[in-house]
């Protein structure tokens, strides 16, 4: 059984969004063990419309949610071991859950998870990994936000616990990786990027196929099973895809309507738009990883609906089904192990008596 512990108040809309998606998660998955963090007195009225989900869940009554609008320290000071988020990480540590998945403040819940389950050993900063539609499939985009201005061993670190995930989420045993840059050549970008370059090559790692740099329009493409930048850059991008996917559907709506000739078209080709409008619904590729804690957290999107919840629990339930954690740490000690200098040769010994 694979048991996902979730932070029921988080996000939005909380418990009228996170409860719905668990069950709507608990049809996909029939080993599956849901536990559930909230206000027993908002919840319990939403749960008793879910029966299966009722009878199949643990609940556990919270005292304190955390807002979307809190800042980190004051939601540590707050809601550290009585909150629905806390609590809900706090079963991963303890080995009650296997994952965490919640829709609320992200700041927050990176504050409370690297507090609470911290960091893996050598990580010196954890990275949220977004999962991206391509032209291909999909591919992985991290930092989306976590570390901003991360140094050249912060994204070597990235490039392994990404090509971890991509292992782990699309079954690849040695997947691409590539480093976010505003040019292909060597000689381009800032000297932290051109330096994790040569660190990535040099370190020749097994379990990563390392394709060098690549630009923003490579992303979508999907050039890469894996693209590595820091966070603030790849916040930009992840904010910049999702504006343009909005922008498309509202041009497009616009485009129909203008013409009777337009809308008969949209009739004959509608197979295809809706093919298009699937391909890149948000909901279907929602939650975020963050990689490199002593445990599965999934942050989902604040505004998502039932089944984009839906959504990250899968998400969560395929890193914990394929054993992501434990990927990412032999990964990061292969690594490491190699840095390490050979031992010293031991000292000759002369027999005195010779």
């Amino acid at each position: 059984m694979i048991r996902i512990a979730i932070d029921v108040m988080g996000g939005d809309f909380g418990p009228d969004v996170a409860i719905p998606g668990a069950a709507k998660a608990l049809e996909r998955h029939t080993d599956v063990a849901v536990l559930l963090y909230g206000q027993k007195a908002i919840c319990e009225p939403i749960l008793a419309q879910f029966p299966t989900l009722r009878d199949r869940s643990q609940f556990f009554d919270c005292e304190v949610s955390v807002t979307m609008d809190e800042k980190p320290s004051q939601a540590l000071r707050r809601g550290r071991y009585v909150s629905s988020m806390w609590r809900a990480i706090e079963a991963v540590k303890v080995g009650e859950a296997d994952v965490v998945v919640s829709a609320g403040n992200t700041g927050a819940l990176m504050a409370m998870a690297k507090f609470c389950l911290r960091t893996m050993a050598r990580v010196e900063r954890p990275a949220i990994a977004g999962i991206w539609p391509t032209t291909r499939g999909e591919s992985i985009v991290l930092d989306v936000g976590a570390t901003i201005g991360a140094d050249s061993q912060q994204l070597l670190d990235f490039a392994i616990m990404g090509g971890a995930m991509a292992r782990a989420l699309f079954d690849i045993d040695r997947p691409t990786v590539g480093l976010l840059n505003v040019g292909t050549e060597e000689v381009k970008g800032q000297e932290e990027v051109r330096e994790a370059g040569r660190l990535i090559r040099e370190a020749d790692l097994g379990t990563i196929d390392y394709r060098g740099f690549v630009e923003g329009n490579d992303i979508g493409k999907g050039t890469v099973d894996v693209v590595v930048t820091e966070g603030f850059t790849g916040n930009i991008a992840l904010k910049a895809a999702e504006g343009t996917a909005r922008q498309i559907n509202t041009l497009l709506r616009e485009a129909i309507s203008r013409s009777f000739i337009a809308k008969i078209g949209y009739i004959l080709a509608k197979s295809a738009f809706d093919a298009l409008r699937d391909k890149m619904d948000p909901r279907k590729v929602n939650g975020g990883v963050f990689l490199g804690l002593n445990g599965i957290v999934i942050k989902s999107h604040g505004s998502t609906d039932a089944m984009g919840f839906a959504s990250a629990i899968d998400v969560g339930y395929d890193m914990a089904h394929n054993g992501l954690t434990a990927k990412i740490e032999n990964d990061l000690k292969a690594y490491h192990a190699r840095r390490l200098p050979p031992p010293a040769p031991e000292a000759l010994v002369v027999d005195e008596e010779i």
